[in-house]
């Protein structure tokens, strides 16, 4: 096969457009790999939105991706064609500065190596990757319904082994959407006194078989005094894309307490008397390196733990992105190809 289908964002706020691409050979450190699904996060409207100053296009979206490995560029060493690999936000290092390593890309200004963004993502039947960004995936995992654990896996696993919470402590998942149906599972099986809340009580029953022992509904009570009443969490993953419901469960921290931020809400307003107080913290977090995937996909697979999906074929691109982006998926949005 000589040529590839892409679905090609062709300029900022510009619709998906499917072409045809000559295949491409990987270059040097790079593979390329045959796309078995995606991922359709919602940080795909950096690309799409044109978020990233400067950015150029025409670019693929997808930072979610799973497929196999079948071309390698030069001096690629420890990789075969064949292997099973998934590839997430960090492109890889660029090597410019310590941030890409570190897996904070978007911490640096040159912004080098970013799938999805800088580089084309997987969005596509293909696409080239270098090796520093490749997660092996375990075989027994499917490759449609763990896709989302490139993003959404790893973002909310990985806040949670940094949140400085230990087994037994309280930890509280704010929001039990596309983020917060992962964080319940990874919580409750790194042995966390796990705690969801969410507006309502429709969730309740789907936040307890996830795993988690409480359940606080923000409408009902207040959530900072509910968290209180269980003697204050130890870290706060809050998931959800509203300040105001991320400012109304900060006070829920118990001493030492960190609320670790990863929903996207733009400013942010805490007590500093509360934090001050009790000795908290206010952290973000995203996403990690290929490494942290690797984790994350390790323990899914050990743990039992699976992303609820809505699956797209490839061509329906379009409608899957809007399909995300209008939050009423349940819980992420994949795309399947048909080679897979």
């Amino acid at each position: 096969m000589s040529k590839m289908l892409a679905m090609i964002v062709p300029n900022a706020g510009g619709r998906l457009r499917l072409e045809e691409r000559d295949l491409p050979a990987p270059g040097h450190h790079e593979v390329r790999i045959r796309v078995h699904a995606c991922g359709v996060c919602h940080s795909d409207s950096v690309t799409v939105e044109g978020h990233v100053p400067g950015l150029s296009y025409p670019r693929v979206p997808g930072h979610e991706v799973i497929g196999v490995i079948d071309a390698l560029g030069s001096d690629v060493e420890g990789w075969e064609i064949g292997a099973r690999v998934g590839v997430g936000w960090f492109g890889g290092s660029c090597g410019y500065c310590g941030h890409c390593r570190r897996g904070a890309a978007f911490a640096c200004e040159n912004i080098h190596s970013v799938t999805g963004v800088t580089r084309d993502g997987g969005y596509a039947t293909h696409m080239l990757a270098l090796t520093s960004a490749l997660a092996r995936v375990p075989e027994t995992l499917d490759p449609v319904e763990s896709a989302p654990l490139l993003c959404a896996g790893i973002t909310t696993f990985n806040a949670l082994r940094h949140c400085g919470a230990t087994p037994g402590d309280l930890v509280a998942i704010h929001g039990v959407g596309g983020l917060g149906h992962l964080g319940i599972q990874f919580a409750a099986r790194q042995g966390f006194r796990t705690v969801a809340v969410n507006r309502g009580h429709d969730k309740e029953a789907l936040a307890r078989s996830l795993g988690a022992h409480d359940y606080i509904d923000s409408e009902a009570v207040d959530p900072a005094q509910a968290l209180q009443a269980m003697g204050g969490a130890r870290a706060i993953i809050a998931t959800v894309t509203s300040a105001a419901a991320m400012q109304a469960v900060s006070g829920g921290l118990g001493v030492d307490g960190t609320m670790m931020v990863i929903g996207a809400v733009g400013a942010l307003t805490v007590n500093s008397m509360d934090l001050l107080g009790k000795r908290a913290a206010v952290r973000g977090w995203y996403s990690g390196t290929s490494a942290d995937s690797e984790d994350t996909l390790a323990f899914s697979q050990l743990n039992a733990i699976a992303s609820m999906n809505e699956i797209f074929p490839f061509e329906e691109a379009q409608a899957a992105y809007d399909r995300m982006m209008s939050g009423k998926a349940r819980f992420r949005v994949v795309l399947k190809m048909e080679n897979s």
